[in-house]
């Protein structure tokens, strides 16, 4: 089903945006519960800035400058030690992502979303760690042609499926959407069909040969 929202094709930043907003939208859907603590934390920390750099200008308003100069150096020093929390937190610690939260079996899941630039490819690094067990990383790719249909309007069950058959967590929990890898190579080379049933249909005449051959040895001997 496509969404009645369009966007610009020619536009990776949108693009990329309605891809990430359908992460949650889909996986909440079946029952992931998701976590929105590294969002929290990058809020508290943005709130922080702005409250401290009101506090600032009002302080200065009301009292003037010169009774209130200590105050604003120390505001400048925090404010400056929030803001490179807050880098810190988005190159460091969130990294892109999108989407935090545990799959109904248990597994822990991490999805952080990258293009790059003249490049329409939708790229996923996808962590995923099991109870007791090591961290999985699985990359996906997928060009945003893929499910965005021609009027840029954003179609769900090819982005679903891709999400589903790459991922083992999601895939138990919407199995329907699981794709079998000889369909999807299929899909992705769509001759590649044409030549397998060429390569049968050649071994069943073969085979065919061979048989009335060996048929009329007998019938000569």
């Amino acid at each position: 089903m496509a969404s009645s929202e369009k966007v610009s094709l020619y536009n990776l930043a949108d693009l990329k945006n309605t891809s990430d907003d359908a992460i949650p939208n889909y996986l909440n859907s079946l029952k992931f519960r998701q976590s929105h603590f590294l969002t929290d934390v990058r809020l508290v920390l943005g709130y922080s800035s702005f409250i401290l750099a009101a506090a600032c200008f009002l302080w200065d308003y009301k009292l003037g400058f010169e009774s209130t100069k200590l105050y604003t150096a120390v505001a400048v020093g925090l404010y400056a030690v929030l803001n490179g929390a807050m880098t810190y937190w988005l190159s460091d610690v969130e990294k892109g992502a999108v989407y935090q939260g545990a799959a109904p079996s248990g597994e822990k899941i991490t999805i952080s979303s990258t293009t790059k630039k003249n490049d329409p490819t939708y790229r996923l690094s996808i962590t995923v760690e099991p109870k007791g067990a090591e961290p999985q990383v699985i990359e996906v790719d997928k060009p945003f042609a893929t499910f965005f249909d021609e009027t840029g309007r954003f179609v769900a069950a090819p982005f679903q499926e891709a999400l589903a058959s790459s991922v083992p967590a999601i895939g138990r929990a919407d199995p329907k959407r699981v794709k079998l890898a000889s369909q999807a190579m299929l899909d992705a080379n769509p001759g590649l069909l044409d030549a397998v049933l060429a390569a049968n249909s050649e071994g069943s005449s073969t085979a065919a040969e061979a048989a009335e051959k060996k048929g009329g040895n007998r019938r000569k001997a």
